[in-house]
C-alpha cells in the first residue's frame, strides 16, 4: 500500500542534505565543543555555522540565537524566562491568545498558578486575533504579550506586526510562536518586530528534537537550565551538535528556496480545496477562509460525517482531524472552539498540509480517497 502522507504540520521528514550535512558528527567530529582540542574547536565551529544559518534565514544577529531542543522548550523558556526574572511574579501581567498551542497555553496556565495575571485575548470567526483585541487587554503591569505566528491547526497567520507596534508604544515585550511558520513563509524577526521567536525542527525538515529561541540583543532571561554557560548561559548542557547541525542545514535550505515553494504548495493546497469543494458541494466548509493562511494547510469540515471515522476508512492517506499533539483525544479543537464553531461543525473536521514532497498526482489521488470515504460514510 503505498501510502500519501498530508500531515507536514505535524511533522516533516528530515530532508536527504540534512541526514547529510549531520552524519559526520555522529562518529567523525565526535568532540565536545567545549574543549580546547582540535576536536573540539571543529564542532564549535559546526555549531557556530549553523547558528548563523538560522540567524540569516530569520534575518537576525548569530549571537540572538539559542539552540534549545525543540517549539516546546523555547516557547517555555519564552514565557518563564520572562516572567520569572522577577521573584516577585505576581507583580506582572501576561497576554496570550485563544488559539495558542499547548505549549504557550500551559506553561501561562503554570504562571498563572504561581500567581501571574493571564489574560487570553479571543480571535474572529476566521482565527485571527485582532491587535485592537490586545490594546483592550494591556494593563500598567503588562510585561509579556504572546502571540502566535501561524495557527497549527487552521494555518491563519496572525498580524504580529501591528501588534508589535502596539508593543513599542506600552514598552512590552512581545514573543511569537513561529514553529509551524518558518520555512513557509517569511519570518524576519525585524519585519515582525518580535523580541523573541520560536522555531521547532522538526517542522522546518530538521530532526526531532531540536528548536531555536530567537532573543533580540539587550533581553535578558532566567535560563530553565541552570549549569555551565552554554548557549551564552541561557541554556546548560553539553551541546548536540548533529541536530544543531541539521537546524542550520534545514534553515538554510528553506531560505534559498522560500519564494518557490511557498508558491507550489499554495497551488497543491488549493487544487486539493477546489477539487474537494466540487465534489462535496458548499456544506464542505473551510476554516480560516478568508484570512491569510499558511500556503500548505487546508482544515475542512466534511458534512454529516466524523472526521475520525473518514480518515480511518483511508489507511494509505496520513492526515490528521486537529494538532497531532491532541488528535487522539475526543475533546473539541480549542482553536475551532475559540472561532465559534460547534460540535455539529468541529465533528467533520480534517487537517491536510501538504509539504516538499507532495507530487499533483497524490493530490488528485487523496481528494478521490477523501470523497469516496465522505460518500461511503453518507450512505
Amino acid at each position: 500500500m503505498r501510502r500519501i502522507y498530508l500531515d507536514y504540520n505535524a511533522t516533516t521528514p528530515i530532508a536527504p542534505s540534512v541526514v547529510e550535512a549531520m552524519q559526520p558528527f555522529f562518529a567523525q567530529h565526535f568532540g565536545n565543543p567545549s574543549s580546547t582540542h582540535s576536536l573540539g574547536r571543529a564542532t564549535q565551529q559546526a555549531i557556530e555555522d549553523a547558528r548563523a544559518e538560522v540567524a540569516e534565514l530569520l534575518g537576525a544577529w548569530p549571537d540572538e540565537i539559542v539552540f534549545t531542543s525543540g517549539g516546546s522548550e523555547s516557547n517555555n523558556l519564552a514565557l518563564k524566562g520572562t516572567l520569572l526574572g522577577d521573584a516577585d511574579v505576581q507583580r506582572h501581567h501576561l497576554i496570550i491568545s485563544s488559539i495558542e498551542h499547548p505549549a504557550i497555553a500551559k506553561p501561562a496556565d503554570y504562571l498563572r498558578k504561581l500567581g501571574c495575571q493571564l489574560s487570553v485575548c479571543p480571535c474572529d470567526a476566521r482565527g485571527v486575533v485582532s491587535a485592537s483585541d490586545v490594546a483592550a487587554l494591556i494593563q500598567t503591569n503588562t510585561v509579556l504579550v504572546s502571540i502566535m505566528h501561524a495557527n497549527n491547526e487552521v494555518g491563519t497567520v496572525q498580524p504580529i506586526r501591528e501588534i508589535s507596534d502596539l508593543c513599542r508604544q506600552h514598552g512590552i515585550r512581545l514573543h511569537t510562536d513561529a514553529a509551524q511558520s518558518t520555512g513557509k513563509i517569511t519570518t524576519h524577526v525585524n519585519e515582525l518586530g518580535v523580541d523573541l521567536l520560536t522555531v521547532a525542527g522538526h517542522k522546518l525538515y530538521a530532526p526531532k528534537g531540536v528548536g531555536v529561541l530567537y532573543i533580540r540583543r539587550g533581553i535578558t532571561l532566567e535560563p530553565l537550565i541552570h549549569g555551565a554557560g552554554h548557549e551564552q548561559g541561557m541554556r546548560a548542557g553539553t551541546e548536540n551538535v548533529p541536530y544543531m547541525v541539521g537546524i542550520g542545514a534545514a534553515s538554510r535550505l528553506a531560505r534559498r528556496s522560500l519564494a518557490e515553494t511557498s508558491k507550489r504548495l499554495a497551488e497543491l493546497r488549493d487544487q486539493l480545496r477546489t477539487t474537494l469543494r466540487e465534489s462535496v458541494g458548499p456544506r464542505l466548509t473551510i476554516n480560516g477562509d478568508g484570512a491569510g493562511l499558511l500556503p500548505n494547510t487546508l482544515s475542512v469540515n466534511f458534512p454529516d460525517v466524523h472526521g475520525h471515522e473518514l480518515l480511518a476508512r483511508i489507511p494509505e492517506l496520513c492526515a490528521s482531524t486537529g494538532a497531532a499533539c491532541h488528535s487522539g483525544d475526543s475533546a473539541l479543537s480549542a482553536t475551532l472552539v475559540a472561532m465559534g464553531l460547534d460540535a455539529d461543525q468541529t465533528r467533520g473536521t480534517v487537517r491536510l498540509s501538504v509539504g516538499w514532497q507532495t507530487s499533483k498526482d497524490e493530490i488528485e489521488k487523496a481528494a478521490s480517497l477523501l470523497i469516496g470515504a465522505w460518500e461511503a460514510l453518507r450512505r
